[in-house]
């Protein structure tokens, strides 16, 4: 994969770089802003080469149409913030604002454009539409850095159509992402062990597919838990469960046990009577869920044992949190997953998404990770061995 290196001299070079600013946020405030901080150092990287830079991104799902609350200006603002001088935000994507603000970029300045979902053409399915708004965005820069990793496994414009029409490289961010999940996954140290959380067992099927042939563990937790102990014959009461997926995951059960590879399931569940912060709850066997109840989180006995089975693993990936973090009472079960992976001395990657919220939200420091991951989507199809159309088009 070719790297910013690869580029040459940057110096007076307008440089197009395509950043992950996908934050979350409360009105115009962002409430977690690892994304941006992300997207620093290749920025910062750029800039010191003597380069203008152009950053390029989404936010949210606009629909292919101008909407004011999915606007990059907050996103605009922490990076200005960040790195210490102005960061201009056109008023469009590649209209007249655009134009006017990328002609009058000086080498050390950075420039963002709106939105790019505000075109519908960045994710249309046919290649003419998103190869015409590519051209548009290749005629404002020399080359091209991809360095949203949020968005790799994605065929869009900004981020595959567009590496086709420049010199393009990737940047620092997703050279890190590919180089830490690679070694997470092709040639993992062992025991090499997975931690699977999430709502449904639908979204990870592809991924417990591929790792029953490579890892030594996974621990299942989160709310597709309860579609594997349905497989096991118990009753989960009114917790989350894809029946029409107990058969598939019956079929895994039988193929971790033939290819030696352990599945841990909790033995306790912490459950409630209702889907709230403040619900009665209680903890109970992992087969004694009462009608009524749900599963919001393993329990305190499944923390340990998950804890266990992490302690001595020398690769530990994580996809998903353990429960409904979100809500005080159900935090415990990913609480001791990450506070695991921060004691262990394996190499240890958190596979973005719900997981690095919860540990920036649970207030862990992010240094106590070998990895965490900026893309959820992209991280879950580097696990199912996929190839991502915005990494295989940047290789040499």
């Amino acid at each position: 994969m070719k790297t910013i290196d690869s580029l040459g001299d940057l110096t007076g070079k307008k440089v197009l770089v395509r950043s992950d600013l996908n934050v979350p946020l409360d009105g115009t405030t962002i409430t977690d802003d690892g994304r941006v901080r992300a997207s620093v150092p290749t920025i910062q990287k750029l800039l010191d080469a003597g380069a203008a830079v152009i950053v390029t991104a989404h936010l949210g799902r606009p629909g292919g149409e101008p909407k004011p609350e999915f606007s990059l200006a907050p996103a605009a603002a922490r990076l200005a913030e960040l790195l210490g001088r102005p960061v201009t935000l056109a008023e469009d994507l590649v209209g007249a604002s655009a134009e006017a603000t990328v002609a009058a970029l000086e080498p050390g300045q950075v420039a963002m454009l709106e939105n790019v979902r505000y075109d519908a053409r960045e994710t249309s399915k046919v290649d003419e539409e998103r190869e015409e708004l590519a051209a548009q965005l290749a005629s404002f820069a020399d080359v091209f850095v991809s360095d949203g990793f949020g968005v790799v496994h994605r065929k869009q414009a900004s981020v595959y159509d567009v590496a086709k029409k420049l010199p393009a490289a990737a940047g620092l961010l997703v050279q890190k992402e590919v180089e830490s999940l690679s070694r997470a996954t092709t040639d993992p140290e062992r025991p090499y062990a997975v931690v699977l959380g999430g709502s449904k067992v639908s979204d990870k099927l592809l991924v417990i597919e591929n790792l029953l042939s490579k890892a030594d563990r996974l621990l299942i937790g989160g709310g597709m838990v309860f579609t594997f102990l349905a497989a096991k014959g118990y009753s989960v009461g009114s917790s989350l469960l894809e029946e029409d997926q107990i058969d598939k995951v019956k079929g895994y059960l039988a193929t971790a046990e033939a290819n030696g590879v352990e599945i841990v399931l909790p033995e306790d569940i912490e459950v409630a009577a209702a889907f709230a912060a403040d619900a009665e709850h209680k903890t109970v066997a992992a087969d004694a869920i009462e009608d009524g109840w749900m599963g919001l989180d393993i329990g305190p006995q499944a923390a340990v044992a998950f804890a266990s089975k992490i302690a001595d693993a020398k690769t530990i990936v994580w996809n998903g949190p353990m429960g409904v973090f979100e809500f005080e009472a159900f935090a415990p079960g990913t609480a001791a997953v990450a506070q695991a992976m921060v004691d262990s001395d394996g190499f240890s990657v958190v596979g973005g998404g719900d997981s690095a919220a919860a540990v920036r939200r649970l207030g862990f420091d992010e240094a106590g990770f070998s990895h965490i991951s900026t893309g959820g989507g992209a991280s879950l199809e580097l696990l199912e061995g996929k190839v991502l159309p915005g990494l295989a088009v940047l290789e040499d």
